[in-house]
């Protein structure tokens, strides 16, 4: 069985803006559902949760009715910190099973991304997608700072995808903050992550830029 865990607990603050960024419209639609059809457009048969702090949930129910928004999903409450959502979400995923999970503000992933990370994950246990760095990268060491090579480094995106019953495993380790994705979670099990490439356009909506940036692409036609 195939599930997707959407987590969606951004306040806005750094948007600037009232309303939660995963609640913003691009291109007439909020940011959110855009993510949920993504998964849906893969695999219609998936099950979704979408992970919400429970002070958002009737707004967010209300927003599906004016939108009549119709993709079916599963909602469970937020928690205090990402893991403690995706913790939550996973209490309603079914193992042995694969499970991705997604940041609702990421509604720019590509098919052919969760294709092969859902694909790989069947084989590899633990998929992430990730994109090269592209510009200099310094280190800093107090006042100084040099320059690494940039070939040794990439950025993460999500979905990241995993077996259910591993995931579900490491979940059940001991917060720490040093978890600051669902990659961080398994490795601390010792188990080996596996790269595969993400696609650019999947940017992560957290400010104003990043919103002009996602109405270009939906003006372009491109997503």
């Amino acid at each position: 069985m195939k599930s997707a865990l959407i987590v969606a607990g951004g306040k806005g603050l750094r948007m600037g803006t009232e309303l939660p960024k995963q609640f913003l419209p691009v291109g007439g639609k909020p940011v959110l559902m855009r993510t949920l059809e993504a998964f849906y457009t893969y695999d219609p048969e998936m099950r979704i949760i979408l992970v919400l702090p429970r002070s958002q949930q009737e707004y967010w129910k209300r927003l599906c009715r004016e939108y009549r928004f119709s993709v079916c999903h599963t909602i469970a409450d937020g928690g205090d910190t990402r893991f403690h959502s995706v913790k939550n979400g996973l209490a309603l995923v079914e193992a042995p099973g694969l499970v991705g999970v997604h940041d609702g503000v990421r509604p720019f992933v590509s098919q052919e991304v969760i294709s092969r990370c859902y694909a790989l994950a069947v084989e590899k246990r633990a998929v992430i997608p990730v994109v090269d760095v592209v510009e200099t990268v310094r280190h800093l060491e107090g006042e100084r700072s040099t320059t690494v090579n940039r070939d040794n480094y990439k950025l993460v995106q999500t979905p990241q995808v995993f077996d259910a019953a591993l995931l579900k495993e490491a979940y059940e380790q001991p917060y720490t903050s040093h978890f600051t994705d669902d990659a961080s979670v398994v490795e601390a099990l010792g188990i080996p992550v596996f790269l595969t490439a993400g696609n650019r356009e999947n940017i992560k909506i957290t400010t104003p830029f990043d919103l002009r940036i996602a109405t270009a692409l939906i003006d372009s036609c491109s997503i």
